[in-house]
């Protein structure tokens, strides 16, 4: 049966059988698994065409993979055991009978995925892989903790954008074949139960705005409208634009929320489907869960407020607090993303700081500094293979992007001596923070580390291990050396900031993707996926991300909330 759309003065009549909230990946791979099987859908969202695709189009295109081709290549020895391993100790699930329910089977359903089908399947809908595999998140250093014992973050070609393409293809054909109905410029505000059961949404519709993708958008209303159909799928996202929910939430085991954070989401990233969804009695787990880098830097060139990106560092950088302390194990680069953010935030004399420092030179950021972003890696997002060797593999000197961010970004500064330096770190905060005699003690310690091939320093020793990979030898860790060596320099002192970016609660599911309601029990014909959902079940990441989890958590869940909806209406 085909749902009628009641119109209202002032409203837009719409007819489907399916509506999908939110035109990110999680809702295109919903819409594209309903219209395959001939289901009619209205695609409802606030932004207007230009952002088909949401956050996972400004993506650095990062997917979680296990025992794939590529690993196979490099010589990883991976398996769905040892990853099973490693996602268990790092989501620590300790509500499971509860919260967590769901969850844990979530994500165990989806590292048997990462292990078995998602690779095939990927390549069905023409998504490949740069030949090399990240070690991201290698975690906090015991065996059963958090982290990735063996590289598994693999880059697609076309980054976040790729990624998307094939299903924003697929929306637009089916838009042509007559199954599929955009409704650009509509902003839900209730989800419609009668019943007990999901039969449409209620909202306004807002003024056409023709705001570039990712510019923030007017909110000016001009209309209002409802549309009724069989089942509604919520795929909205998170909540990391609106900084005042992210400090609501705020966990008390992460310490105190910063006065100040980088947004590294567009301005629609506002939560809003949360709570409109709980309003219709759907039941929200996990919101203490949230994923923030500890190493964002200022846009230079922004398109959203606030806008952040995230250096995705090699494992050399020194690391100090605001005090200029180096940062103890396992809070490493590139090893724990929350353990890190929690020493920063829980430790009492630098908590009222919201910035630490990396320390470096010209020769780690040439090798090491990566830009998390679709529009940071153009040779990448282009797919082009021979400017990604030009630049990256036989080039001289650090990737263009990143030598934009040392010629121009806010946050970075560089100096022959570490005096010079210091003087120039402390010209970035409100008071002089650093000491310059400290600092190269500091250093001088860690440089008298590299004298033999083995060490007591845990993050030389962390070096010297990366290089035994192929991968990160070649492509992703410079050749170890002295901080102080005038040959490596200059030295490059960057300001970090906390940014925003994922949360890991959300909407309650069932594997079907069925949101359920506070008794427990699925809400008939109501279904979640994305990151409202908290990728899968209402969590399931647990308290930690394993990285590439996030784009393959949105093609998971929105796949089966997509195939369970095509058979509910059938």
């Amino acid at each position: 049966m085909t749902a009628t759309g009641r119109q209202k003065e002032g409203t837009v009549a719409m007819d489907a059988d399916v509506i999908v909230v939110g035109a990110g990946l999680a809702g295109l791979v919903a819409a594209h698994e309903l219209t395959s099987k001939g289901r009619r859908v209205a695609l409802v969202d606030q932004e207007n065409a230009a952002n088909l695709g949401g956050q996972a189009y400004w993506s650095f295109g990062g997917l979680f993979l296990v025992g794939s081709p590529e690993q196979r290549r490099l010589g990883v020895k991976d398996s769905f055991e040892l990853a099973w391993s490693d996602w268990q100790g790092s989501a620590a699930f300790d509500r499971t009978d509860d919260e967590d329910s769901w969850a844990v089977r979530w994500a165990r359903a989806y590292v048997e995925w990462a292990a078995g089908e998602k690779r095939s399947w990927l390549d069905g809908h023409g998504i490949t892989f740069l030949p090399t595999v990240g070690w991201a998140e290698r975690g906090d250093l015991r065996a059963g903790g958090h982290g990735n014992s063996v590289p598994r973050f693999h880059i697609a070609w076309g980054t976040g954008t790729g990624v998307v393409a094939p299903f924003t293809r697929y929306a637009r054909e089916a838009e042509r074949d007559g199954l599929l109905t955009f409704h650009h410029r509509h902003r839900v505000d209730e989800l419609v139960l009668e019943n007990g059961a999901a039969r449409g949404v209620r909202g306004t519709v807002l003024a056409e705005d023709d705001a570039p993708r990712g510019v923030a958008s007017s909110r000016e209303a001009i209309g209002e409208f409802e549309l009724t159909a069989q089942a509604v799928i919520v795929t909205s996202g998170g909540i990391g634009a609106d900084h005042d929910i992210v400090r609501k939430y705020w966990p008390e085991r992460l310490g105190t929320p910063p006065r100040e954070m980088v947004t590294g989401v567009p301005a629609y990233v506002d939560g809003r489907m949360l709570d409109i969804s709980a309003r219709a009695g759907v039941r929200l787990v996990n919101r203490d869960r949230m994923w923030h880098y500890t190493e964002g830097i200022r846009n230079w060139d922004p398109i959203w407020p606030g806008h952040g990106i995230r250096i995705l560092p090699g494992p050399s950088s020194l690391w100090f607090d605001a005090l200029g302390r180096r940062l103890p194990e396992p809070c490493l680069p590139g090893y724990d993303t929350l353990g890190t953010l929690r020493h920063l935030r829980t430790t009492e004399d630098i908590a009222p700081y919201d910035h630490s420092w990396f320390v470096l030179t010209q020769k780690i950021v040439e090798k090491e500094f990566a830009l998390s972003g679709s529009e940071q890696n153009p040779d990448i997002t282009a797919k082009d293979r021979a400017g990604f060797l030009r630049e990256r593999v036989l080039g001289k000197g650090a990737p263009g992007p990143v030598d934009a961010f040392l010629r121009k970004g806010a946050d970075f500064v560089t100096a022959a001596t570490v005096e010079e330096l210091v003087e120039r770190m402390n010209a970035l905060t409100d008071e002089p923070l650093l000491d310059a005699a400290l600092l190269r003690r500091q250093i001088e310690a860690r440089d008298r580390q590299l004298a033999n091939s083995y060490s007591k320093d845990a993050q030389v020793q962390g070096i010297r291990n990366a290089r035994r990979y192929i991968g990160d030898r070649l492509g992703r860790v410079a050749t170890p050396h002295r901080i102080l060596d005038p040959a490596a320099g200059p030295l490059i002192g960057v300001k970090l900031h906390i940014l925003t970016r994922k949360t890991l609660g959300g909407i309650q599911t069932d594997l079907d993707s069925r949101a359920l309601g506070a008794d427990g029990s699925p809400v008939d014909g109501l279904y979640a996926a994305g990151e409202v959902a908290g990728f899968g079940g209402g969590g399931v990441h647990g308290y930690n991300a394993l990285e590439g989890t996030f784009l393959g958590g949105c093609l998971f869940s929105g796949r089966a909330a997509g195939r369970a909806a095509a058979a509910q209406t059938a």
